[in-house]
């Protein structure tokens, strides 16, 4: 019979016990009020999205199960063992009695190999019938397992692979290195590109059309729809659709190069009325600067910017980098590595190199008074 443990130490366990069941439910609620942006695995948005959060509990569930199996028989094949083997010590039989089981042994050994030419020799022990048979029901509930997982993976492609109704608005979607140029022709007209952040209206299946510009990028917003990659001179198509107004995160899951972690998009879900006035205002050109500041702003970005970025309505027609005419109007720069302040742009333009090493955006050096005018222009861009 053991000892008994010491109270203090019991005490300490159920200590351990309550602080992790603590930790747990203030995780869980903090993750309800303040979801981590890539938890596909707790959360789903759309109905792109619920399959295939459902079809990942149900993998881990198993996954789970067999981890568990496996332990549970190591455990009592390792406890069978060892009691064998106590067994065994406290039985451990004197020298002459080895001696005769020994002689016995042998005997016997020569009468079967007399025997063996009417015996079945290859008949199984008891022992080797029982591992076989478990062996064998083993391998069968595997292969239900395994099978039953297949056919729930491909109901859930089945299911996610076209909208439940057809798609009134399509978003076309260039990935660069490194960032998102989002591309929009609506029902009402209005053509317009954005960069970083792409707005669909609530309730409605929004289709995705992914190219790449450069080399293989993987458009992923977890929260509305699985991951599709972007590849060059060929069109790729997904659907997004968002049950309730939000702002979802997505991010590029094909390593392009050092910075491929700061390849971040936001895909902001309003109600119709909203997405319709946004897309009013994204549909217009800069509006003119209003004061002798920002007009001075304009003439500097004119003669520093505009060979790669444009802004409609003025003379900055540029290619290579985002469309900045709303560019006051986004939540994020830079594909989410700045939060979009008047203080983060001039530091994005000053320093982009510190900030994203290898970009294609070149650190501009201004004078305070440029760099001060740029800022009062482009914070008019709303």
């Amino acid at each position: 019979m053991s000892p008994p443990r010491p109270v203090h130490a019991r005490a300490a366990r159920r200590l351990l016990v309550a602080q992790v069941i603590g930790c747990v439910a203030a995780s869980e609620c903090h993750a309800e009020a303040t979801p981590t942006p890539l938890a596909y695995f707790l959360h789903s948005a759309g109905p792109a999205s619920a399959p295939v959060r459902l079809l990942g509990w149900g993998l881990a569930a198993l996954c789970v199960g067999v981890c568990v199996a496996i332990a549970t028989l190591l455990a009592l094949a390792f406890r069978g063992t060892r009691e064998a083997a106590d067994l065994s010590l406290q039985n451990d039989a004197t020298p002459e009695d080895k001696e005769a089981e020994a002689r016995g042994a042998a005997a016997e050994g020569r009468a079967n190999r007399g025997n063996a030419s009417g015996n079945d020799s290859g008949t199984a022990s008891p022992t080797d019938r029982r591992a076989n048979r478990i062996v064998g029901i083993g391998t069968a509930i595997s292969t239900v397992l395994l099978f039953g997982a297949l056919l729930s993976m491909l109901r859930v492609l089945a299911a996610v692979a076209d909208p439940p109704r057809a798609s009134t608005l399509t978003v076309h979607v260039t990935a660069y290195d490194w960032w998102w140029k989002a591309s929009y022709s609506t029902p009402s007209g209005a053509s317009f590109a954005t960069a970083n952040e792409i707005h669909i209206p609530t309730g409605e299946p929004v289709q995705i059309e992914l190219e790449s510009a450069d080399l293989i990028h993987a458009f992923w917003v977890p929260a509305l729809a699985g991951k599709t990659q972007a590849i060059p001179g060929q069109v790729n198509r997904q659907w997004i659709e968002a049950d309730q107004p939000g702002i979802w995160r997505g991010q590029c899951t094909q390593f392009c190069g050092p910075q491929h972690a700061h390849m971040a998009l936001e895909v902001v879900a309003e109600p119709p009325a909203a997405f319709a006035r946004w897309t009013g205002n994204q549909a217009r050109p800069a509006a003119a600067p209003g004061n002798a500041a920002a007009q001075h702003g304009a003439q500097v970005f004119m003669a520093r910017c505009s060979a790669c970025h444009t802004v409609r309505g003025t003379d900055a027609t540029g290619a290579q980098g985002p469309d900045l005419t709303h560019l006051a109007s986004r939540r994020l720069i830079a594909a989410g590595a700045l939060a979009n302040t008047s203080a983060n742009r001039l530091d994005w333009i000053a320093h982009a190199q510190r900030i994203k090493p290898g970009s294609l955006m070149p650190g501009i050096v201004l004078t305070p008074a440029e760099a001060g005018d740029l800022g009062a222009w482009l914070d008019t861009l709303q």
